[in-house]
């Protein structure tokens, strides 16, 4: 039995928009260094690259019905770990792991998955963590003055 290469295509993780954005101008910058272009066409080929790009997000997502998180998003947040909605893997922290495996930003991934803005990147236990280490320094007070 051979694999499907749509469904591949299909289960890759979609840029973020940040992603799209890199990636329009490298493909605009090589369509312009190629080619014999005027300055007034420049906007419509960016527009162009960027919509092609954009739309191949939304072919994919159409695709798969409405989002159904990896866990559900009450039960993401544990004391220990944050659950990402993605893909179900455990983290301490979020941030990198969405950037380096998604290609989002915290803001992008809390407006796919409809969170509160104050949901959190990081693990609560390891937040107070930090937290207690960085006051432990002195991080945070005003200095006294003499």
């Amino acid at each position: 039995m051979t694999k499907s290469p749509d469904k591949d295509l299909n289960e890759a993780p979609q840029p973020g928009r940040s992603e799209l954005l890199r990636m329009t101008a490298e493909i605009a910058s090589a369509y312009v260094s190629n080619n014999n272009t005027v300055k007034s066409d420049l906007v419509d080929i960016i527009k162009s690259v960027y919509g092609s790009l954009a739309g191949l997000d939304t072919d994919a997502d159409m695709d798969h019905g409405p989002l159904k998180p990896a866990v559900p998003i009450k039960k993401s947040i544990q004391n220990d770990y944050i659950v990402c909605l993605e893909d179900g893997k455990q983290l301490k922290m979020l941030k990198r792991y969405l950037r380096s495996n998604y290609g989002m930003t915290p803001e992008e991934y809390r407006a796919k998955w409809k969170l509160p803005l104050d949901y959190p990147m990081v693990a609560p236990s390891y937040a107070k963590r930090r937290s207690a280490f960085a006051k432990e320094f002195g991080l945070g007070r005003k200095k006294k003055v003499a």
